[in-house]
């Protein structure tokens, strides 16, 4: 989390916020957040999450954007965790921060099941993963929003680049191998058959999985207008770390079984299959930039540890995230 964010927060803005969605003191428990202050309530229509970030981050039009796909996923039969309204109607709630900038509170109803474990990493799980893949992208290409104030950034847009926010300038090679990804990633192609709002960040840890293998979807705070291929390379970039030392032969059993249920709802071109070498780089930096910014390059925690280990010296030397043929998954699409 920006610090500057996290210095200004205080108990009596969470209060506000406890207001707004008639949450009782003693029904309220924090959870971790990356970007964003995070908590779990219970009231007697059910379990719920609330999420307060900022202004600095994200617009209301831009939050209210997010959660209007949400929404119009989960009337079309898509397994997300859908927002809910606040007690005055509003889908976000802005609380002034005292500083020129606003706190932007917003609700969902909390995901059945729980987190993937060890026992989850199997077919089953791969099947659905891309099943829920290809309903979000199918529904995204007839999707328009309910405001047009409220549609989201395309993927390249200022306020998605990380790396350009959060690199300092004395990072000249990472910033240049940033920059030659970033510029042949524009040169692709934006028909709605391939790109449309996608969510970004499709990672275990950004969904529930219940005891029939039912994948709930949560945390879109990163959609965005992107081509579908990404949404796809970056669950392979996160789900590849269960066998972190064999990402190669991972990719070999997730891809198919997970493309064979992508297909089941949604086409997508084989030639963008070529472009997932590109993608996952770009997350690779994206990744080392924010961690490299909000921790540094030694973090306290295991897994930003493991993460910067060595990293720097793979994107500076063009080592692929994957080693891996990518024309071998053609026929599985």
């Amino acid at each position: 989390m920006d610090p500057k964010i996290e210095a200004i927060f205080n108990d009596d803005i969470l209060n506000t916020a406890r207001g707004h969605y008639s949450i009782a003191t003693d029904n309220i428990r924090l959870l971790d957040g990356f970007e964003s202050f995070i908590y779990e309530f219970d009231r007697d229509d059910g379990q719920f999450i609330l999420r307060i970030g900022h202004s600095h981050r994200r617009s209301p039009d831009l939050i209210r954007g997010e959660v209007d796909w949400i929404n119009y996923l989960a009337a079309n039969n898509v397994t997300v965790a859908r927002a809910i309204l606040s007690q005055t109607g509003n889908l976000v709630e802005p609380i002034e921060d005292g500083h020129g900038g606003q706190f932007l509170c917003t609700s969902f109803v909390k995901a059945p099941g729980g987190p993937a474990n060890d026992e989850h990493i199997n077919e089953q799980l791969f099947r659905n993963y891309g099943r829920l893949l290809g309903q979000m992208h199918a529904l995204a290409k007839t999707y328009q929003p309910s405001d047009a104030a409220w549609k989201r950034q395309a993927w390249d847009d200022p306020l998605n680049n990380t790396p350009d926010r959060q690199l300092p300038q004395s990072e000249k090679i990472i910033r240049q191998k940033y920059q030659s990804v970033f510029e042949h990633l524009q040169t692709l192609p934006r028909e709605k058959e391939g790109y449309g709002l996608i969510h970004q960040d499709v990672h275990l840890g950004n969904l529930f999985v219940d005891e029939d293998y039912t994948l709930t979807l949560f945390d879109f705070d990163d959609a965005v207008y992107g081509h579908f291929i990404y949404d796809i390379a970056m669950v392979l970039f996160y789900i590849v770390m269960w066998d972190i030392n064999d990402t190669s032969g991972f990719t070999k059993r997730f891809m198919p079984t997970f493309l064979q249920g992508y297909r089941e709802h949604n086409d997508l071109d084989p030639r963008w299959l070529a472009e997932i070498p590109y993608f996952l780089k770009l997350r690779e930096i994206d990744l080392f930039a924010a961690v490299l910014f909000t921790e540094g390059e030694n973090p306290d925690d295991e897994w930003g540890r493991n993460y910067m280990d060595g990293r720097r010296a793979k994107i500076e030397n063009d080592v692929p995230y994957i080693e891996y043929d990518w024309d071998l998954l053609e026929e599985y699409l």
